[in-house]
């Protein structure tokens, strides 16, 4: 990272303690063994954005994934928000576009299998852990477009809340009901993620992480934080006919 480049980050709250942005899809955590070559990060950006002192990640998105996501200021800090995270004291919200017309809301509960970030293990066995998220519709569209032998298309915009936090569960969760997430490559369906990609000239996968609602670390105020998606997510989101709600929580 050069000192001239624009910080891809946006900053949505900050105090003497935390630091919460909104990172854009296609930026790393911070360096994995998964992308050795890549020398841009988020943590680098929020040390930046930080005066350059060191900042600490309470919790990660994936690459692809874009949204909230919070920084600890000190070390004591983030501790005590990563127990509350792994205590499942800190309700998350997503949204995401998904292949066909899901229910109106439900419950997914299905035990995962920990993926592991080193690849090299992939061979090796792993725990299985529960897992369980909550979806509910907010939307629904339908293309005149012929994708997988239908003469039309069908997607759904929902949002999902996830109680436990187990590696790509909401992707693996989503595949698991048959309502893939649009442009994921590892657990979608190639021929809908190939058409939105060409449609709109780029391809990311339609996942947001859009709300946050916690006990503050230090002063126990309820934090209730939100983010719209970016550009690129509403503009893949066009394809809906009919008025969209409010696209970050509203508290």
């Amino acid at each position: 990272m050069t000192a001239a480049a624009p910080n891809p980050l946006t900053e949505i709250y900050r105090d003497t303690w935390l630091l919460v942005v909104h990172k854009p899809a296609g930026l790393l955590v911070h360096r994995s063994p998964i992308d050795k070559r890549e020398t841009e990060f988020a943590l680098q950006y929020a040390r930046a954005m930080n005066g350059g002192e060191h900042v600490y990640p309470v919790h990660r998105l994936d690459r692809p994934t874009s949204g909230l996501l919070v920084f600890a200021r000190d070390q004591q800090t983030a501790s005590e928000l990563g127990h509350a995270l792994m205590s499942g004291l800190v309700n998350k919200t997503y949204l995401a576009m998904v292949r066909g017309w899901t229910p109106e809301q439900g419950s997914i509960n299905h035990p995962l299998r920990e993926e592991p970030e080193d690849r090299r293990r992939k061979g090796e066995a792993q725990a299985v852990r529960e897992a369980r998220t909550h979806y509910k519709r907010l939307a629904t569209t339908e293309i005149a477009v012929e994708i997988e032998g239908y003469p039309v298309s069908r997607y759904s915009l929902v949002e999902l809340q996830p109680e436990t936090g187990r590696k790509h569960q909401l992707r693996r969760h989503m595949k698991h009901i048959n309502h893939p997430i649009i442009g994921d490559a590892n657990h979608g369906r190639g021929r809908h993620n190939r058409y939105f990609a060409e449609r709109f000239g780029r391809g990311r996968l339609m996942l947001a992480a859009t709300g946050l609602i916690f006990k503050h670390p230090v002063t126990g105020e309820q934090l209730q934080l939100s983010a719209q998606p970016e550009d690129s997510f509403l503009e893949v989101l066009s394809v809906f006919d009919q008025t969209l709600p409010a696209l970050a929580p509203a508290f």
